[in-house]
């Protein structure tokens, strides 16, 4: 069960104070344990893409982290940065300012400017579900999915809260087959993780990935 659980966690490392030797500790944690990506701040994707070379582990990290309030143009560019360094994976923080408008037109003109610099890797598009009702979680989502997001991520981490399992029941409830929900914000016990994936969540992101599986 640990070894199957771990291949669907990110193992997050997003800290602002993090260094090179923490991102070296970071990625042989990922490697030992099986884990499927770690998720890093953009700065450290062509160091952990030294490090995991010849490893199964992906390379996930964040783009408009963690408020989303930076213009499409630099999002871009930070993908394209990212892409080129090593990234497999892009979670993407929405511009949260737009779902509070109902400006669902900008969210899936951002996903698309984002999902063809990408190169075809996987985006996941993070709505921060704290902020917002259950209308426009829904609306941002089929956004972001009609932009071409392969993933809905619920939370940053730094935002209102963590995730619900309540958000994870629904968004299941809503999503069309083949995209992916992963669950972040405050997991910390490996009965969560479980409860979550029993609820539908098919990624985990936490930066308390080594002790849920202890």
């Amino acid at each position: 069960m640990t070894a199957a659980l771990a291949t669907f966690i990110d193992s997050t490392l997003l800290r602002p104070n993090a260094l090179d030797q923490d991102i070296v500790k970071h990625c042989e944690e990922a490697k030992k344990y099986g884990f499927y990506s770690v998720c890093i701040q953009p700065c450290w994707v062509s160091v952990a893409t030294q490090l995991l070379h010849n490893s199964p582990v992906k390379i996930t990290t964040v783009i408009g982290f963690p408020l989303g309030a930076n213009k499409t143009a630099v999002k871009t560019l930070e993908a394209f940065e990212a892409i080129k360094d090593g990234a497999d994976e892009l979670d993407l923080v929405l511009p949260l300012w737009a779902i509070s408008i109902n400006r669902w037109e900008i969210i899936e003109k951002e996903v698309k400017a984002i999902c063809e610099v990408a190169n075809g890797k996987v985006l996941k598009a993070i709505i921060e579900t704290g902020y917002f009702n259950p209308s426009e979680i829904e609306k941002a989502t089929y956004a972001a999915i009609q932009g071409g997001a392969k993933f809905i991520k619920t939370s940053t981490g730094y935002g209102p809260r963590g995730v619900d399992i309540k958000d994870i029941y629904f968004l299941k409830s809503i999503l069309p087959p083949g995209v992916g929900i992963k669950a972040s914000g405050g997991i910390r016990s490996k009965q969560f993780a479980l409860d979550l994936i029993e609820a539908g969540a098919t990624r985990i992101g936490t930066s308390h990935a080594l002790s849920i599986l202890q």
